[in-house]
């Protein structure tokens, strides 16, 4: 990667960094770049034993409207991917996820920030015990989540009511690889 030759930081919050960054290309030129800087995330394909898919309704104000999602969220500072697939399956989808498969990782946005979204398939899902770690929802999260056949979220995304680009991500990915 070009190192820049100057930042300068616009935005800073818990989320990401929105900054300028000052560079030359490999061509010689010499840009300013708007770049969101993003830990990076994870995205979870929920199956249930019968094969269904959970999927979160979830409140997006950006879009002012709910939209149904994979669960998803971000890393936490020096987080391990595979922790915080289980972690985010068991905030979001209220389960624990005794066998997790990582089955690809991806940038969605290249152009403008270096978010690597990390994508895994979540089996063996049973109700939490005292023994694991107490699971929180974030306090900005209006989360509902749900079983789904594949036929009936096909048609979900043919009716467009999946609008998120994640999730049509990780269901292609897990239908690609053959996961059940």
């Amino acid at each position: 990667m070009i190192e820049p030759r100057r930042i300068r930081k616009l935005f800073e919050g818990p989320s990401f960094t929105l900054q300028i960054e000052s560079t030359t290309l490999p061509n010689g030129r010499v840009i300013d770049a708007e770049v969101v800087r993003h830990p990076g995330s994870v995205v979870i394909v929920p199956i249930t034993p019968n094969g269904e898919v959970i999927l979160v309704r979830q409140y997006r104000h950006t879009l002012g409207r709910y939209t149904w999602e994979l669960p998803a969220g971000t890393l936490k500072p020096a987080e391990d991917v595979r922790d915080a697939a289980v972690r985010e399956c068991h905030e979001e989808v209220g389960l624990v996820a005794d066998h997790i498969e990582h089955v690809g990782s991806f940038f969605p946005a290249p152009g403008y920030s270096d978010e690597q979204m990390h994508f895994f398939v979540a089996t063996r899902l049973r109700a939490p015990t005292s023994a694991d770690p107490v699971a929180e929802r974030d306090e900005d999260e209006d989360i509902e989540p749900r079983p789904f056949k594949r036929a009936d979220i096909a048609a979900m995304v043919g009716r467009g009511d999946i609008v998120d680009l994640k999730t049509l991500g990780g269901l292609t990915l897990t239908q690609t690889k053959n996961v059940p």
